[in-house]
């Protein structure tokens, strides 16, 4: 008999670095944890890079499955046929401006998508008896910005704030939060949910605010800035946020939420010129052809309209996972940024892939 774990968008940003932790030293992870095995459902959209992953492809302990986490039947079978007993549910529409240009995707991916899956792990959970329907998990992974936005003075997010999204994407991630919390409520189904701030680190889509800029910077291009700069976000390095789902999953009370969060609230236009920085010390502009004119990476700084409803500011208290779960994040900021601007310059391929896929990063602004 196996004992599988199935992470949904396992190909995408934070999900192939929670994949990469589990399976990294031949899966000694994922054994500790109780685990024969790892299946990946990804639909490889436009944030989905199988190529994340390469290095595990072959192995014994890990399996790639492309597929739509709206297609029930084909999860139902893969619970099934792999003898799922957790899933870890990353999958999701994710960045706010494509969700104001079009809505309609993220509802059916974050919260169609989402009923879909607890409808399939309900199922699973039912025919499970004994030991296995006790260790039976459902994680799913959502965001701070389900909670709106907060003043210079407000107190944290905790898990006890009221929801109060603002944009498209928030208010789908606030539903699909919402269904899960009703399946243990309503049904008894055995699940966590964990509310995050704002990642960054390595294989993170280029869409988003640090690796926008750190490309577009080593590129000679605008560092486009919305509005002031002055928004304000609490910053997790990824590899941080993994450990923290792990412990949530392993450790954390069935029903309840967890908030993570990195200690790190930052202006957005802090967060570039530390980028510019840590780049004029490890890539002197005076020695990138790009920048030819150019003293400093800051003078491709560029103030752009705001977006539309863009929250002013949002902060982690995530005292709770600490006490209860014995987690807390590794990385200071100043740690984090340096080894997310090292990671980027020392690997060009993974960069010049997703540019030759054309991904449409310089019309969208930092955020």
């Amino acid at each position: 008999m196996t004992n599988s774990v199935l992470v949904t968008g396992g190909c995408g940003f934070i999900g192939s670095n929670f994949v990469r932790m589990l399976l990294q030293n031949n899966g000694a992870l994922l054994s500790e944890n109780g685990y024969d095995r790892l299946v990946n459902l990804d639909a490889l959209t436009y944030a989905g890079n199988r190529a994340n992953l390469t290095e595990f492809e072959g192995s014994d302990s890990y399996s790639f499955v492309e597929g739509d986490i709206c297609d029930q039947a084909l999860f139902s079978s893969l619970l099934e046929d792999n003898e799922v007993d957790t899933i870890v549910h990353f999958a999701a529409e994710s960045h706010v401006d494509r969700s104001i240009d079009g809505p309609e995707p993220f509802v059916q991916t974050n919260v169609v998508g989402t009923l879909r899956l607890l409808q399939a792990a309900k199922r699973r959970w039912e025919t499970l008896e004994g030991d296995r329907r006790d260790a039976f998990r459902f994680l799913h992974v959502s965001t701070d910005e389900v909670f709106g936005t907060l003043a210079p003075d407000d107190p944290a997010f905790c898990e006890t704030t009221a929801y109060a999204p603002n944009s498209p994407y928030s208010a789908s991630k606030a539903s699909s939060d919402f269904l899960v919390r009703s399946y243990f409520h309503t049904y008894g189904m055995p699940v966590v949910t964990t509310n995050c701030s704002n990642n960054y680190g390595p294989y993170q889509f280029p869409e988003k605010l640090i690796p926008l800029v750190l490309l577009n910077a080593l590129e000679g291009k605008p560092l486009p800035i919305y509005g002031d700069g002055k928004q304000i976000r609490d910053w997790l390095y990824v590899e941080d946020h993994c450990t923290g789902i792990l412990a949530a999953l392993t450790k954390g009370q069935l029903g309840e939420t967890y908030c993570i969060g990195g200690r790190s609230e930052m202006e957005n236009i802090q967060i570039v010129r530390r980028i510019c920085a840590i780049l004029d010390e490890l890539r002197p502009a005076s020695e990138n052809p790009n920048l030819e004119g150019n003293n400093s990476y800051d003078d491709l700084i560029t103030y752009v309209k705001d977006r539309p409803g863009h929250d002013r500011r949002y902060s982690i208290n995530c005292s709770r996972i600490e006490a209860e779960c014995g987690w807390s994040p590794a990385e200071t900021f100043d740690t984090g940024i340096r080894k997310t601007v090292e990671w980027y310059i020392e690997n060009k391929d993974w960069c010049q892939d997703i540019a030759e896929k054309k991904y449409a990063r310089e019309r969208l602004g930092a955020g």
